[in-house]
């Protein structure tokens, strides 16, 4: 290599570039003279050019120094060594990490542990390295059984002076007029002034009350017309009331509105007259002449439908539109589930002007019915054979050892004059979504038709009191049995899909405050009633009915005389025997004693047992008397439960006033209608 080249060999083989200046040898370096300080020369710039010459991945030597001390670094051999050392210590003192594994694959090997059996008790947690983020106390609330869940509590402002006020109803205008079937005018009104159940929320009235202040003061209550009647919330829009809320009619396509009873046990029975409706004489055949001219007579004055809807049924739908309701058709008398009308009056036999159509329910037991949903239920162990004792006889049934909670999940709202309380309400689900369309595709049933057969897959499950799908559970030995002008015209619709949770949800993505499992009190099966382009009914929720079920006025009637005995014997303390002594008397009252309540006489002769009649239905106005009182205790059971949430006493709410600014005033509800 030539003397002159920028690239010198070392006596390792490796090569160092450095200046073109001559550079003196290591060894005939002259120590530096204090008195003629020279610049301290600086290191050679490295050109990129002769970066590829230089070589790769060699291990540096410690024992290389350059010719020329840095004065940054006059000694690198003591740095070098130190900061070896350094490290050396630093590897030595820290622990290895250990690799954390991921929350998806920490619960593959616990769902394999656990098909397998293998791992023990504990080894679920003992295998966590980090704690579980679905344990947070966030989401703690979340995981609490339904059974020992309480309401979700608000921050809520004082009430007003005028939120201790009655509730109000609608405001009623006056509409139009229309002639019932008995020639009587009917004054149909339009509502103004109210909410709509919609857009997954459906609403209560509610009133404050000084009698609970845990609560927040609020509390449900009614306004007028007090009973049994169809609802004004919980209707389609363009709907017209009469001021009893019990005559319905529309001048627009199908509309709905459901009662405000909930059906969730017993046997009840209500009616439903058809004020105008197919005429109750059919007109004469049309000439050709009339057909040309367009002037063909009148066949009716618009339709109607009968039945019973849940609280997910479509109210901008008849009734029997989808799997959450069942309808009677007035166009020869059908029966219509899922929309799809099948045959049951006789031939020529339509619902008309002036017929009244009877509806009789029943459902078995809730004790039974929460069986039905947990997947418990056993028609062996549970005694439904053939009689279906538990829908017969509810009453008869042993009282379940602890009742339902019953969980409210209400929000005090304004909708202008009025407060209501907000409740998430319960959504379809896609399995009676898919039992009401079926796809080839469709695991969750065979459809309406019963049981149903896939592509390569076999045959579909119907739905059953043992269906895997909760929502597709039925409930053994319920039935909607009808009557037409007091004729029994047979069982309509038998084993009624169940309603209680888990069978019915709430659309959860829509309603973030919504929580799954939980139980309001008013899920059941509503009297309802659809009506189409003038059609009009009248619905009857009893005591007095047009046309009693079998039985109704014989049962009423021993009712009566019991109260009526009761009363007088209430009344008196001695009953005086006038006119008999006292061996008499005293015979008498062996001969009372010596009737046991078994029926037998006391003797080994039996006694002749009394032929047992069945229990009639009871009226839907008896419903009504039950639910207000439920809605009382469960008002009172939840403002016990905040105030043991509150220490057991009762916080002054007025405090509060300056300290939280930001607590104002209610939510305030816009609607559209």
């Amino acid at each position: 290599m030539s003397g002159d080249s920028p690239v010198d060999s070392l006596p390792n083989g490796g090569a160092l570039q450095f200046s073109t200046a001559p550079v003196p040898s290591p060894a005939t370096v002259a120590p530096p003279v204090p008195q003629q300080p020279q610049p301290q020369p600086q290191p050679p710039p490295v050109s990129q050019a002769s970066a590829p010459s230089l070589p790769q991945k060699r291990a540096l030597e410690d024992t290389h120094s350059p010719a020329v001390s840095s004065p940054l670094n006059p000694d690198p051999s003591v740095k070098r060594t130190q900061s070896v050392a350094e490290e050396n210590t630093g590897t030595v003192g820290r622990e290895k990490r250990t690799k954390k594994e991921s929350l998806k694959k920490r619960e593959s090997k616990a769902a394999a542990a656990a098909s397998t059996g293998q791992g023990g008790g504990g080894g679920l947690e003992s295998s966590r390295a980090t704690p579980d983020p679905r344990q947070s106390s966030k989401k703690s609330s979340k995981n609490v059984p339904p059974a020992e869940t309480s309401p979700a509590r608000y921050m809520l402002p004082l009430p007003k002076a005028s939120d201790f006020e009655p509730a109000r109803g609608p405001q009623l205008a006056s509409h139009h007029h229309v002639a019932g079937s008995d020639g009587e005018q009917i004054e149909f009104f339009e509502t103004q002034e109210h909410v709509y159940n919609k857009k997954q929320y459906y609403y209560t009235h509610c009133i404050a009350d000084p009698k609970f202040p845990s609560s927040f003061y609020y509390r449900q209550t009614e306004p007028e017309p007090f009973g049994p009647h169809m609802s004004f919330e919980d209707a389609a829009t363009h709907l017209f009331f009469d001021r009893s809320a019990r005559h319905i009619t529309t001048d627009k396509g199908w509309r709905m509105s459901r009662a405000n009873i909930a059906i969730r046990q017993g046997r009840w029975y209500w009616e439903c007259k058809i004020t105008r409706g197919i005429l109750k004489e059919p007109p004469p055949p049309a000439s050709e002449q009339q057909l040309d001219q367009q002037h063909a007579p009148i066949e009716s004055h618009g339709h109607v439908r009968v039945g019973f809807a849940r609280r997910e049924a479509a109210i901008d739908a008849p009734a029997g539109f989808d799997a959450y309701s069942y309808g009677i058709r007035d166009r020869q008398g059908q029966k219509v589930y899922m929309s799809r009308p099948k045959d049951f009056f006789p031939p020529g036999q339509d619902l008309r002007e002036g017929d009244v159509i009877g509806l009789e329910i029943g459902l078995p037991s809730e004790q039974l019915h929460r069986k039905v949903v947990a997947g418990h239920f056993n028609p062996a162990v549970d005694g439904l054979g053939d009689d279906q004792k538990e829908a017969a006889d509810p009453v008869a049934v042993a009282a379940p050892s602890e009742a339902p909670n019953i969980v409210r999940d209400r929000l005090p709202i304004r909708f202008k004059a009025h407060i209501y309380f907000e409740t998430p309400d319960y959504h379809t689900t896609p399995e009676l979504d898919d039992l009401m369309n079926p796809s080839p595709m469709s695991a969750s049933g065979a459809g309406a038709g019963g049981s149903g057969s896939g592509s390569g897959s076999g045959s579909f499950e119907g739905p059953n009191p043992n269906h895997p799908i909760p929502c597709l559970r039925t409930l053994p030995g319920s039935y909607i049995k009808v009557y037409k002008n007091g004729v029994d015209m047979g069982v309509a619709f038998t084993n009624l899909l169940a309603f209680l949770p888990t069978a019915s949800k709430p659309a959860t993505a829509k309603q973030p405050d919504a929580r799954e499992g939980l139980d309001d009190g008013m899920l059941g099966y509503y009297p309802a009633v659809s009506v189409f382009r003038g059609g009009a009914a009248e619905v009857n929720f009893g005591p007095n009915f047009w046309y009693p079920p079998p039985g109704y006025g014989r049962e009423r009637k021993a009712d009566e005389d019991a109260k009526a005995y009761q009363d007088v014997v209430d009344g008196q303390e001695d009953v005086a025997m006038g006119g008999i002594d006292a061996d008499t008397a005293a015979a008498a009252t062996t001969s009372d004693r010596d009737h046991n309540n078994d029926g037998s006489n006391g003797t080994n002769t039996p006694a002749v047992a009394k032929p047992q009649e069945v229990t009639p239905p009871r009226p839907m106005v008896e419903r009504y008397d039950e639910q207000i009182v439920e809605d009382v205790v469960y008002d009172i059971i939840d403002e016990v439960d905040f105030w043991m949430q509150d220490g057991a006493k009762v916080i002054d709410r007025s405090l509060r006033r300056g300290a939280n600014e930001e607590v104002k005033e209610f939510k305030e509800v816009v609607q559209d209608v």
